[in-house]
């Protein structure tokens, strides 16, 4: 597929860095999300962690309706909710809300991971005994969906909120239930890109039409770290390459300034695990960029690109999105006759 009839989006975790704080970490969201929407990016999906002092978007549909009364015209969504933490019935309640407030405008994205540790699962009252995110889905559509005759319980302010649902993956799992119910589908090569091709085929090869969908629709969320030379998008990649390693050592932190040598932070075991997980990052200035986004576009045939960018400075993640932007401006421009 030609990247420039691909549409682009933002997944922000709401980045809290180091010397900063949750309300300086919101402040500078909005501003990313109303600089996305002028450089024409379609959605702006933040996604629920717990207890991450790094990431400040727990509290997602609060988020999410803050986001979506600073903006005007971008989408906005939950990339996403991670469905088992929560009563189908709150969830529907929430985004009819949001849908309600800003109409034709939002999104729901829902995973099942619990989005956080086995005792932040247990504190969010989260059993994790089994998988019942189907079932948990159908309810959940249950309260979406028109109301039924003598519907006793119902999602208020309306049944019947138009807002989409996508299915969040990063294995077959989500892949195979989302092509059997026929909606679109997210996955999340920005931790898993091993599991990208498999996935994407799963999904492809057994999708059936639905109400809402006659044909398979792959959004793909990708890190792309982007600056004006390829040395400085590698320097800011390094706060992403910290923030990971501090996961896996069970000791998350604030997103942390970027260093100029990472063998002087991970032993040669982590590295070798960020390198595999954060194997499908775009990572360069312009002209690699667009080579990069260009080569990965054709192998997936992605109908939708979402990029996430941890950057610690502000204003180098604001011109990282907008040299995005720029790129697959430049092939729109390229390709016309």
């Amino acid at each position: 597929m030609d990247s420039h009839i691909v549409p682009i989006s933002v997944l922000d975790l709401v980045p809290i860095v180091e010397g900063g704080t949750a309300t300086m970490a919101f402040r500078n969201s909005i501003e990313l999300a109303q600089h996305a929407e002028r450089l024409g990016y379609l959605r702006f999906w933040v996604a629920e962690h717990h207890s991450m002092p790094g990431i400040a978007s727990a509290a997602t549909s609060v988020v999410i309706g803050r986001l979506a009364a600073g903006t005007s015209t971008i989408r906005v969504g939950a990339g996403g909710i991670m469905l088992p933490n929560h009563a189908p019935l709150a969830v529907a309640e929430q985004f009819s809300t949001l849908e309600a407030m800003f109409p034709g405008r939002i999104d729901l994205g829902l995973g099942r991971a619990p989005g956080s540790d086995r005792a932040t699962a247990h504190a969010l009252r989260r059993s994790l005994d089994g998988d019942d995110f189907p079932q948990l889905l159908q309810e959940l559509e249950y309260f979406l969906n028109d109301e039924v005759p003598n519907q006793r319980v119902r999602a208020v302010p309306s049944g019947g909120a138009n807002v989409p649902i996508w299915l969040l993956g990063s294995s077959g799992f989500s892949a195979q239930l989302a092509a059997r119910l026929g909606v679109p589908f997210s996955f999340a090569a920005h931790f898993s890109p091993e599991n990208l091709d498999a996935a994407l085929a799963l999904y492809r090869d057994n999708f059936r039409p639905s109400k809402g969908l006659s044909k398979p629709h792959v959004m793909v969320a990708l890190n792309v770290f982007a600056a004006e030379t390829d040395a400085e998008a590698e320097r800011l990649s390094t706060s992403h390459q910290q923030s990971f390693i501090n996961l896996v050592r069970g000791t998350p932190s604030r997103i942390q300034p970027p260093v100029d040598n990472m063998d002087a932070i991970w032993t040669p075991s982590e590295k070798a695990l960020v390198q595999e997980r954060l194997a499908g990052s775009v990572v360069g200035g312009p002209e690699k960029v667009k080579e990069e986004l260009r080569s990965f576009l054709g192998r997936t045939e992605a109908d939708e690109l979402i990029v996430h960018a941890m950057i610690h400075d502000h204003r180098a993640r604001l011109r990282s999105y907008e040299i995005v932007s720029e790129t697959l401006r430049t092939e729109t421009a390229a390709a016309k006759p």
